[in-house]
């Protein structure tokens, strides 16, 4: 059946009806006092989300757009940049510090695992002479499906005087994330995951630390510029032209977020994310996250069974039953399926997709007890 397609992907993530019907909306001035009503509201509401003072920059760029944002204004050539790394999104943070001229040092974790606390607090206590500027960090790897301890391990960096670079493309509104509480310096996100809108906008936030950091950089980036645009924050205006549109959705979403709380949006993610992986394990399949303790609530990487491919998986789940999941990346390419319980997901939504997953499994072969992962799954929901 045609335009029933339903995304279970880190993103883009399923968009509110009421968001949708915003964007459609025929565009407005972006100079015009209307839209800096709108921007009012958006600037004001984002602080709401990342739980913090801080301004709150939006520029129309993807979430890839926020990190290099983050980097480019704080980085002189030759600074040293410490990378925490577990899998594809975090490293990225590493290569764009290695192409702003940084010397930089990777500590990485093997893939389905967070990063260690006590190997990093090992590593900044070796750096005496406090030559470690930056630490770029994830809080939600979505290549993998694990989520870092990103409370503790900001804390380590905190004590040791660098300055922590964290993306929370996956985990800003859908993971319990609290920028000034934890001591963040700069937090960036995207619009297409938690936020509940299309791709388009990313957002940074940056700590009065990170500030002082970015007015000794030499070369700042000029679209990227954070005084530039943090200016115009202050101003309900946008320093270049912006993706109209998807402002008047987010104002929409922000207003949504807010109706929730972000205390329930993320008992919400919590709940269903935990009930999927009791729902994936009574069905006999392995999750590729063994520690619950930092498995994902915004993702969920799964093995498949022996004999049977991610493809299949994919391929019978897209074409019978319109339900999109994600492949693995790189190394981890047709070893496992990603399923997503990110943004606009409610119960609803997961036990329609264990359910079609189960009827992918049984079409393609695969032995167990039909239903097992729905009665798992919903007796959790119900707990």
């Amino acid at each position: 059946m045609k335009d029933k397609t339903f995304l279970m992907i880190p993103g883009p993530t399923p968009v509110p009806e009421r968001v949708l019907l915003e964007i459609a909306k025929h565009p407005i001035g972006h100079r015009s006092s209307e839209f800096s009503k709108i921007l009012e509201s958006v600037y004001t509401d984002l602080k709401y989300v990342f739980q913090t003072k801080n301004d709150v920059i939006v520029y129309t760029a993807s979430g890839t757009g926020a990190m290099d944002a983050a980097l480019s204004n704080l980085i002189n050539e030759g600074d040293k940049v410490l990378s925490l790394v577990i899998g594809n999104f975090s490293r990225r943070l590493a290569k764009i510090a290695k192409g702003l001229g940084a010397d930089v040092e990777i500590i990485e974790a093997e893939a389905g695992n967070a990063i260690n606390p006590d190997i990093l607090k090992e590593r900044l206590d070796k750096d005496v002479n406090k030559e470690i500027k930056i630490v770029t960090l994830i809080q939600n790897e979505t290549s993998t499906g694990v989520t870092n301890d990103v409370k503790t391990l900001v804390s380590l960096i905190k004590e040791h005087g660098a300055l922590s670079v964290v993306d929370g493309v996956t985990s800003v509104g859908a993971i319990e994330c609290k920028m000034d509480d934890w001591g963040i310096d700069v937090l960036i996100t995207g619009s297409q995951k938690g936020l509940m809108i299309p791709p388009g906008l990313s957002f940074l936030a940056a700590s009065e630390k990170a500030w002082k950091v970015h007015e000794q950089c030499k070369h700042p980036d000029f679209y990227f510029n954070w005084t530039t645009n943090r200016k115009s924050v202050r101003e309900n205006s946008t320093a270049f032209t912006p993706a109209v549109n998807l402002f008047c959705g987010l104002k929409v979403a922000l207003e949504m977020m807010k109706e929730e709380g972000i205390e329930n949006i993320i008992a919400r993610h919590t709940k269903i994310a935990s009930a999927l992986r009791v729902a994936i394990k009574a069905l006999g399949l392995k999750l590729f996250v063994t520690d619950e303790k930092y498995a994902s609530n915004s993702i969920t990487a799964i093995l498949p069974p022996e004999g049977i491919s991610v493809p299949d998986i994919r391929k019978v789940l897209k074409k019978d039953y319109d339900i999109e999941v994600a492949n693995g990346q790189n190394e981890l390419k047709d070893k496992i399926f990603r399923m997503g319980t990110l943004g606009y997901v409610s119960e609803r939504d997961v036990i329609t997709a264990v359910g079609a997953l189960e009827a992918a499994l049984y079409k393609l072969g695969y032995k167990f007890e039909l239903g097992a992962g729905i009665a798992a799954l919903i007796k959790e929901l119900n707990k």
